[in-house]
């Protein structure tokens, strides 16, 4: 019983709350329910014991991922895969999206250098083709069933992992000319953590 370790009911021990709330990464609210006490009791412990107290940004995705992060990162270990690496951090530095608070957004027409990201993103991040998304972008002059049937079949991927297709009218000839026939794909992955991976090590470049 978690209340046999409590040394009295008013107090709540500093290894009982560290492990619950830094090793199992609960929330406040979990604790309190747990412990059968208010949320501010939890809170007051929390500071009284000096634990660092997450942000609500560092919460809500605790909330989202309770199994921890859904990646890992492997160094490239050989020239070629050095060379898929660079590829990648390059392709995101160039087309990807590096502000706002939003996951991980890569923007491009040709489907060999998404075909590049999305190894990328499966060979250094263990990322699960299937888990991710993509949204399309076209012009009204192209059918969105075929150009959907062209980055499915592409990239290897299903259709239900596509957004809705957003398709905009065409406003004069201008330089239209030269858009992609299969218009524009977003592959996307909504995790704001592996974004700040990425761009940290864009940075340190």
């Amino acid at each position: 019983m978690i209340e046999s370790s409590l040394p009295n009911k008013n107090k709540i021990s500093r290894e009982l709350l560290f492990n619950l709330y830094v090793n199992k990464k609960q929330s406040s609210s979990q604790i309190s329910e747990l412990l059968k006490c208010s949320e501010n009791k939890i809170n007051y412990w929390i500071q009284k014991y000096e634990i660092k107290k997450r942000t609500i940004s560092d919460a809500i995705y605790q909330l989202k991922n309770p199994l921890g992060d859904p990646f890992f990162y492997k160094k490239p270990k050989t020239l070629e895969q050095g060379i898929l690496f660079g590829l990648g951090l390059g392709l995101y530095w160039g087309e990807g999206l590096k502000r706002g608070k939003g996951g991980m957004r890569l923007t491009n027409t040709d489907a060999r250098m998404v075909k590049i990201f999305i190894k990328f993103l499966e060979e250094f991040f263990n990322i699960d083709r299937d888990k991710l998304r993509f949204s399309i972008q076209i012009f009204e002059d192209l059918v969105p069933e075929e150009v959907l049937d062209y980055w499915s079949r592409e990239l290897s991927v299903k259709k239900y992992q596509f957004y809705k297709t957003i398709i905009s009218k065409v406003r004069g000839k201008g330089t239209y000319k030269y858009r992609s026939e299969h218009g524009v794909i977003i592959v996307c992955f909504n995790n704001i953590k592996l974004k700040k991976v990425i761009l940290e090590m864009i940075e340190n470049i």
